[in-house]
């Protein structure tokens, strides 16, 4: 079981941020564990649900809610940026409130509401230090030694960021899995290729760390921000397409803010004969 001591259905949410998409599950008026049986079972989109992320909400003595990550293969995801986003834009509907606190992995991160009605989170200080990414090795983040001359950023998770010609000319699927577990990234790393597309404007494809192709990544969009601003390609303030839409990331003094739309598709439960057969 990954639900507690009941055998009641356990309640969830579907949600996404342009396409990135994600399971939630509420554990604060019912408590709910999960697990890596749980994430891999969940996140089988053919025998599950199906999903890039799996958030669980839990309550924290500091902030207004506490956010825990969980890839499909049931490893752990230090940060999500658009499921933060979506969770935040629900909870202040919900709560009538503008503005929203929540605790990740990275910290207590601030949420808002725009005045047109978007949501936007400060994923916090980018992290440039080798150690903090981490790599394996005291190198120079801004140009790996990796073919391609990648980018190294943290963002509570690493990320691997590559400025193309083209991104459409690039066969992500091929080229994402040897970067994801390059030896220089012990704990695996996301890996995004980059292209300037118009002055603070760029396009990007991503490889997911245990998820794979996703239609967009926060996370990874505010990396490549920060790398396209230190390699001097854009400003601090840019307009980033994905795969899945639009995304809006400013690297001001106090972190990286990402705005953009979210959508919760529909509430659903899981049987007890679906969480007794993990």
């Amino acid at each position: 079981m990954a639900q507690g001591p009941t055998d009641a259905p356990l309640v969830f949410r579907k949600m996404h941020g342009l396409g990135n998409d994600f399971v939630v599950i509420d554990g604060r008026g019912a408590p709910a564990e999960v697990t890596p049986a749980l994430a891999r079972a969940l996140g089988d989109r053919h025998r599950g649900v199906g999903f890039d992320q799996l958030a669980l909400i839990e309550t924290d003595d500091s902030a207004d809610l506490r956010l825990t990550f969980w890839n499909p293969d049931g490893s752990r995801a230090g940060a999500c940026g658009n499921a933060t986003r979506c969770i935040a834009d629900a909870e202040m509907a919900t709560r009538g409130q503008d503005s929203l606190t929540l605790r990740t992995e990275r910290g207590v991160l601030s949420a808002r509401r725009t005045d047109a009605g978007l949501a936007s989170v400060n994923m916090g200080p980018p992290l440039l230090d080798w150690r903090e990414i981490p790599l394996a090795e005291d190198i120079d983040t801004l140009h790996l030694p990796i073919e391609g001359d990648p980018v190294a950023t943290g963002m509570g998770n690493p990320h691997c960021t590559f400025f193309v010609e083209d991104v459409t000319a690039i066969d992500l699927a091929a080229f994402g899995p040897g970067i994801e577990t390059h030896p220089l990234f012990p704990e695996r790393t996301n890996v995004q290729i980059a292209q300037v597309t118009g002055p603070d404007r760029l396009r990007m494809r991503v490889w997911e760390r245990g998820t794979g192709i996703t239609l967009a990544s926060g996370s990874s969009s505010c990396a490549v921000t920060v790398a396209a601003a230190r390699r001097g390609l854009a400003g601090r303030a840019v307009t980033l397409d994905l795969d899945g839409g639009t995304l809006f990331i400013d690297w001001r003094e106090d972190g990286v803010w990402m705005t953009g739309p979210t959508a919760h598709v529909f509430t659903g439960t899981l049987t007890p004969a679906f969480l007794e057969a993990l």
